[in-house]
């Protein structure tokens, strides 16, 4: 059987692969963080069922006995930011650990292709994921069985709605999650989860697509204003320092396309999510200003309701594969890339996908 669904996931990457346009990558190491000495690294492409291609680095332990067919995973986030940043960290830390890790750009972002750039769609995005498990289904040192995910900030959303959507994610880790539909349509914390401050913003954005749709807004702050709020200057600690700075990340120089993101107001990424019978882990940092996100994502995954989500649903059918982390004195930047203290808790996460990739 898994001989079988290798073959039939290599001929499906073949065919995809087949229509997807070329990609020139830097191969120069630039990422935010030094290559360990225990994994290998090389830069890789793969086609989406869009038509599009995506950018990755694959890493892959050293020690793995030859022949081994090795658990894999699929890692991006954070929203805006690139595969250099806090995703290859993750990737890189837990093919130390043994897996087969592949951090991707995501469409219109970084080194993947699309145009016109830094655009987001929710159907785009949860593909992407998809595509990925796709890609990874057809290396001959994966076991096409033993796939998850891991989303950072606003791509865990994504990463649950993937899994909702995909039963060969086997696990996912939602780490430092934002729900970007739900932050898009209703505004922090909710406080404009109304009808009249939604139309303010359709139509604002109705104007911007006539007046400039190419016009670019957003990224992190800089300089800070000395009345800056503590997860912005966290925010700026990271991605406009050398600690977490790249070119290519839109959340480290000038943003976000102003109308890229239009279509994750009017979406709901996690309507089906109380319904994933594989593992999730969502996993917070007890000083998180997100954490209210992943909180509320939880107890809708289990429980079938929650605040801040108004459709009702069931249950979860498989509640014992759930869990929820939180991270005690960590921030919602602490788990981009440890925060100078090891914030990430590596061991849980490589002990979450060992227990569920079976």
């Amino acid at each position: 059987m898994k001989k079988t669904i290798a073959t039939l996931a290599t001929a499906a990457c073949a065919a995809v692969a087949a229509t997807a346009s070329a990609l020139e990558l830097g191969q120069e190491w630039d990422k935010v963080f030094p290559l360990s000495d225990k994994v290998s690294h090389r830069k890789v492409t793969f086609g989406t069922q869009y038509g599009l291609t995506l950018a990755a680095d694959l890493y892959e332990p050293k020690e793995a006995p030859e022949g081994e067919k090795l658990p894999a995973l699929a890692v991006s986030g954070p929203f805006g930011a690139t595969k250099e940043q806090s995703s290859g960290l993750y990737a890189m830390r837990m093919a130390e650990r043994g897996f087969v890790a592949l951090a991707f750009d995501p469409s219109f972002t970084g080194e993947s292709g699309g145009e016109p750039r830094r655009t987001a769609s929710p159907d785009i995005n949860t593909e992407d994921f998809m595509a990925a498990v796709d890609y990874l289904s057809g290396l001959e040192n994966v076991d096409a069985g033993k796939i998850g995910i891991i989303g950072i900030c606003g791509w865990g959303g994504i990463a649950l709605n993937a899994a909702a959507a995909d039963p060969r994610i086997k696990a996912t880790v939602a780490s430092t999650m934002y729900d970007m539909t739900r932050v898009g349509g209703n505004g922090y914390y909710d406080a404009d989860d109304k009808e009249e401050s939604r139309r303010a913003a359709r139509e604002a954005l109705a104007r911007q697509r006539l007046a400039d749709p190419m016009a670019m807004a957003g990224g992190v702050i800089d300089p800070l204003p000395d009345d800056a709020p503590q997860f912005v200057k966290d925010y700026h600690d990271y991605y406009k320092t050398p600690r977490g700075y790249h070119p290519r990340s839109g959340n480290s120089t000038d943003g976000w396309r102003t109308i890229g993101a239009q279509a994750y107001s009017n979406a709901r990424f996690l309507f089906y999510v109380n319904e994933i019978r594989s593992a999730v882990m969502v996993l917070h940092g007890e000083k998180a200003h997100s954490r209210y996100f992943g909180e509320a994502a939880y107890k809708y995954m289990m429980e079938g309701k929650a605040d801040g989500y108004p459709f009702a649903g069931k249950p979860n059918p498989v509640p014992g594969n759930k869990e929820l982390v939180i991270v005690p004195g960590a921030s919602h930047c602490d788990l981009y890339d440890g925060g100078g203290k090891d914030a990430i808790p590596f061991g849980k996460i490589e002990a979450f996908f060992r227990e569920n990739l079976k």
